[in-house]
């Protein structure tokens, strides 16, 4: 992406806003890095500067910190400059942002244990030091706590540096949309869309709090300096709308456009829609490249409703695009784009057998490839590319599916304690009597027994095979790789291990793929997704040297949530209406994610129908591009390694 940082030593300090030609539409300081690994340390050592700094001075150091998926790499890193660097933590104070209410500190869904289990538990800060507002104070002792913890930080001497992540309704702590800009620390009712995304956190929606003790929205600026964390393409939006939008009530964050010390530091999904990246065109001369005129010809087929082939001069000179008329005219810009986009669509995803594939996205050799299919969950196979899936087994190719994790706390409680009680019935025993006690006595502060996890798991692999033989493929090409980082028991999951790796490299070395399909599914950077990646990414990266690694090529897919924009797309293959059929079929196999999926996001939609509307939206935007017309199409990005 355009402007995004290629190095980690990049000065993320605050700059005045407007001074160049392409950010002129930008109202809040922003830097775009490429991933959030990056952009994290690099916070993390402002955050260590500024506590040295302060050390130097014989002072505190005041931080106003932030909880979520957002900040915990920058926790990582402080936590790693103490124990390797001696950075100390003695002489800082923290306030946090918020905490649900109500909520008991040594419950694992609250921020105190989220605090502590990621930065306080490994770094010498005095306990007295760490304030987080309590999630047990009653209701008529709120307003003097709230009162309170204002006043706590004001005899602290304010916020030196206060650490945001960003809501999808465009919250920042918890001031939820209406939040008054003089708001002070209060209790807040929880927006509906916020509970939704913290839902997965607490294994449902109905389990996660309507309430919360939140700092208000003038605590929040008072602060001295100010970065803001966004990670995603998910957050992409309501970033757009708050550092190009107008102040209001309705986007909180946009409150921190009148903050002189502000900086959202993203990755390149969470700025994909900000004007100069969508759209440089529009803001500032282009260095015209092959993907950028791609990009842009898709954007002006939808901007005007045309087709390629139906674009003229005057559509390029009336919407920003008259210096690629320089370089081209219409007429061969329309032709080329056309073919492009043509070339991508194919029935033969493996590669069409004695056929010319100069211009096919699959090579025609080998004719019958050896295949892996990668599914982070036991259902992203058949829910992301089961029409594709579907072509590769019906065209004879050997396709392999390799399930990464079990999936198993995607499994309900009930649905658990069901299996269990008929395992009863059909054989009386010991285990499955003390698994239907286990999830009887679980309350909100557990974690699954080994044992119901070890069930949940069971149920989902069963639902694989189900799924899979209905597909046509047989049981020996299916793998369970059950890797460690996912085994946990709560959605908050370990690193990424040696072990992890060890076990994708593993599984590639048995099977020689001529192709690998993978899920390129990177709304959230810290999700089950994004590690299954960097372990497919990883272990290719080992084994590049192997011989069968020559030959091997690697294709993304995306997940029911987003697809490719149409001009990444390098091969789209359509489905008949039966495929699409057999394609519902074979998700409705897996029955614990049907009918109340427990992580379903803000689509209270099943995923069959997410699936569906996903694959046939892309078909239709080909179809209005002024092309051949499809009832559905699975795209797909080849990966190409260094």
């Amino acid at each position: 992406m355009k402007n995004a940082v290629k190095e980690t030593k990049i000065d993320i300090s605050h700059q005045p806003i407007g001074q160049f030609e392409e950010t002129r539409f930008e109202k809040i300081h922003n830097v775009i890095f490429q991933d959030s690994n990056k952009a994290s340390i690099v916070v993390a050592h402002e955050i260590a500067s500024l506590i040295k700094k302060r050390q130097g001075q014989k002072r505190n150091c005041v931080l106003g910190l932030a909880t979520g998926s957002s900040p915990i790499r920058v926790y990582e890193e402080l936590v790693r400059m103490h124990k390797e660097e001696g950075l100390s933590f003695k002489n800082v104070v923290t306030f946090n942002l918020d905490e649900y209410l109500p909520m008991e500190p040594n419950n694992i869904q609250s921020y105190f244990y989220f605090m502590h289990e990621h930065l306080f538990n490994h770094v010498d800060i005095p306990e007295k030091n760490i304030h987080i507002p309590d999630g047990t104070v009653s209701n008529e002792e709120t307003t003097a706590y709230c009162l309170s913890y204002e006043r706590k930080i004001k005899e602290h001497g304010g916020l030196d540096f206060q650490l945001l992540g960003i809501g999808r309704t465009g919250h920042i702590g918890f001031n939820e949309p209406g939040s008054h800009f003089n708001s002070g620390t209060r209790v807040i009712t929880l927006d509906h869309i916020t509970r939704v995304d913290a839902a997965p956190s607490f294994l449902g929606i109905d389990n996660v709090p309507r309430k919360a003790i939140t700092m208000g929205i003038s605590t929040v600026r008072k602060a001295k300096r100010i970065i803001l964390l966004g990670w995603g393409q998910n957050k992409a939006e309501i970033i757009k709308k708050t550092i190009e939008g107008e102040v209001s009530s309705h986007v909180p964050a946009t409150y921190l456009q009148h903050h002189d010390n502000c900086t959202f530091v993203l990755d390149t999904g969470a700025g994909s829609e900000l004007t100069r990246n969508k759209t440089p065109w529009l803001v500032d001369a282009c260095k015209w490249n092959e993907d950028l005129k791609a990009k842009a010809m898709v954007w002006l087929c939808e901007t005007t409703g045309k087709t390629i082939l139906s674009l003229t001069d005057k559509d390029y000179n009336d919407n920003g695009m008259a210096d690629l008329l320089a370089l081209e005219d219409s007429y061969d810009l329309n032709i080329k784009m056309f073919n492009k986009l043509q070339h991508t669509i194919t029935g033969w995803p493996g590669g069409k057998p004695n056929a010319d594939d100069t211009h096919r996205p699959e090579r025609a050799t080998p004719a019958k490839k050896r295949v892996i299919i990668f599914s982070p969950h036991p259902d992203d196979d058949v829910i992301s590319m089961g029409g594709t899936f579907d072509r590769l087994v019906e065209q004879g190719h050997e396709v392999h599916i390799v399930y990464q994790t079990s999936g198993n706390i995607a499994v309900s409680d009930t649905d658990a304690r069901k299996y269990a009680e008929i395992a009863l019935q059909i054989h009386p025993s010991d285990e499955a009597k003390k698994i239907i006690k286990s999830i009887t006595d679980k309350n909100e502060t557990q974690i699954d027994s080994a044992e119901v996890r070890n069930l949940k798991g069971k149920i989902r692999r069963g639902e694989s095979y189900a799924a899979t033989r209905y597909m046509g493929l047989q049981d020996s090409n299916v793998h369970f790789l059950d890797l460690p980082f996912y085994e946990t028991g709560t959605i908050k999951k370990n690193n990424l291990s040696e072990k992890d790796i060890a076990l994708v490299a593993g599984i590639i070395s048995k099977i020689k793929p001529h192709q690998i399909y993978a899920a390129g599914d990177l709304a959230d950077p810290h999700g089950t997704h994004k590690v299954c990646l960097d372990a497919v990414f990883t272990a290719c990266e080992q084994l590049k040297s192997e011989s069968f690694m020559k030959d091997c090529w690697l294709w993304l897919y995306r997940g029911a949530w987003h697809e490719w924009d149409i001009n990444e797309i390098e091969m789209a293959v359509p489905m008949s209406p039966s495929q699409v059929l057999k394609k519902r079929h074979a998700i409705f196999c897996h029955q614990s994610q049907k009918d109340g999926v427990m992580f379903q996001g803000d689509d209270s939609r099943e995923f069959w129908m997410r699936a569906e509307e996903r694959n046939r939206n892309t078909a239709n935007k080909y179809k209005a591009l002024g092309l051949s017309s499809y009832a559905a199409m699975e795209a797909f990005v080849r990966h190409k390694f260094n």
